[in-house]
């Protein structure tokens, strides 16, 4: 028995968190320090906040991987939710590692905005698109980002004559076209943009660079 009890804890899954990028979410988890958890398989349950029993999630029932894709069982964005695996190793199974609640709408990271540059004589152009959800409309399209968020735009350029850290903030608000106009001609300007949450004062990565020379 007390080998059982040693390998049970030997497997348990570590670290159990959600993770979360445009309300894509996932479930990880690090494996035990059991020396053969490659030949581990691993259970996934999950549930809302304040229900009583657990949901098996069947894709990721038995499975080798440390994650599993919890996305469409999330899609309530405003409820929390709870997320627990188990290991089983040789017959033995662990006991459950619980994750921290999760929340998708509060705890999602949002990406950047999506950056097109148009050039002219002096002037550019950057067309900014919200980063698109995994939900669909009844067409098919995936939902952007601004139907669940209030969302802000910050547009920075970078003048390469200058020095390739120092990004000045040209616009920000909601406009999905912007000109950034007085440009130096033969100049080289790049463009990066965020999108950024004003209600959870969260800003996302810089989107890639976009680059003209005028």
């Amino acid at each position: 028995v007390l080998e059982n009890q040693d390998l049970q804890d030997s497997i348990k899954p570590q670290k159990v968190e959600f993770r979360s990028l445009n309300l894509n979410t996932t479930l990880h988890w690090q494996p035990g320090w059991a020396r053969e958890a490659r030949d581990t398989l691993y259970f996934v349950q999950y549930k809302v906040y304040g229900q009583s029993t657990w949901q098996n999630k069947d894709d990721c029932w038995g499975i080798p991987s440390h994650v599993c894709d919890l996305t469409h069982e999330t899609s309530d964005i405003q409820e929390p939710y709870y997320g627990r695996v188990r290991a089983t190793l040789a017959g033995v199974y662990s006991k459950w590692s619980l994750s921290c609640r999760f929340t998708p709408w509060r705890e999602t990271m949002i990406g950047p905005p999506t950056v097109t540059v148009v050039q002219s004589n002096k002037s550019v152009t950057v067309k900014l698109q919200a980063p698109r959800s995994p939900y669909e409309r009844k067409k098919g399209s995936k939902i952007t980002m601004t139907n669940y968020y209030d969302l802000l735009y910050q547009v920075f350029i970078i003048n390469n004559l200058l020095d390739e850290q120092h990004r000045v903030l040209v616009y920000e608000g909601k406009d999905k076209v912007v000109k950034i106009q007085d440009l130096r001609p033969g100049v080289s300007y790049c463009i990066v943009a965020k999108t950024y949450v004003p209600m959870l004062d969260r800003s996302s990565a810089y989107s890639s660079r976009q680059c003209t020379v005028l």
